[in-house]
């Protein structure tokens, strides 16, 4: 158990973190591609070889979330796409009672994402987690995606907050060096992203399957 009477600032990831990744995988790897076939008369493989090339190219650039660069290079209208399948948005099943507990702890709640903002709207409209946030970050807000240290040093500049009294938990090993080397005290792996996905395992990070691990509810 983290002492979290010592912890005054709790920073979330949103996707893989709070809500089940099998949304956005399903929708980058499977209906996107689905559409994408329909839509150039590929067959769903060929259609997910291109598409899955496209998204390399751009991983760990602004342009790996933004919907409307994807609708551009894609010519779907990407944003409709998410709406289509906005039923399938789904928390984790522990992730409202952890956010009930540390906002009635007094601890400032920051949600941080690499998601649109058109995307995170819809998702959190449709969890009504917005609630419990006392700010939200995204990439787009900040310049820069949470694998650069700018991101940090943005934020840094954005909310007044103690590094060594922060934790940040994230579904991502790649993120969370960066939010170490900011000075976050405990960046915390969280292994679950996905209800149809293997856990991850970190040799770095400490690593939480459920957010009981970290405080009791």
């Amino acid at each position: 158990m983290i002492a979290f009477d010592e912890i005054q600032t709790v920073f979330l990831d949103m996707d893989g973190t709070i809500l089940d990744k099998y949304y956005d995988d399903y929708f980058w790897e499977v209906y996107v591609p689905q559409k994408y076939s329909e839509k150039e008369g590929l067959s769903f493989k060929e259609a997910q070889k291109r598409l899955f090339s496209m998204y390399k190219a751009e991983k760990g650039k602004l342009n790996w979330t933004d919907i409307d660069f994807w609708s551009l290079r894609t010519g779907l209208d990407i944003f409709k796409l998410k709406k289509e399948l906005a039923h399938s948005i789904s928390p984790h099943p522990d992730a409202e009672e952890f956010l009930k507990v540390i906002t009635s702890n007094g601890k400032k709640v920051y949600l941080l994402t690499n998601a649109h903002n058109k995307v995170v709207d819809l998702k959190l409209n449709k969890t009504g987690f917005n609630q419990y946030f006392n700010d939200i970050f995204t990439s787009f807000d900040l310049g820069y995606p949470k694998e650069k240290i700018e991101f940090w040093d943005r934020l840094k500049e954005t909310i007044p907050f103690e590094s060594e009294s922060a934790i940040f938990i994230d579904d991502t090993e790649d993120i969370l060096y960066t939010a170490k080397l900011s000075g976050i005290k405990l960046p915390i792996l969280r292994a679950t992203s996905s209800s149809q996905s293997l856990p991850k395992k970190s040799k770095i990070f400490f690593t939480i399957m459920s957010f009981r691990e970290l405080i009791k509810f």
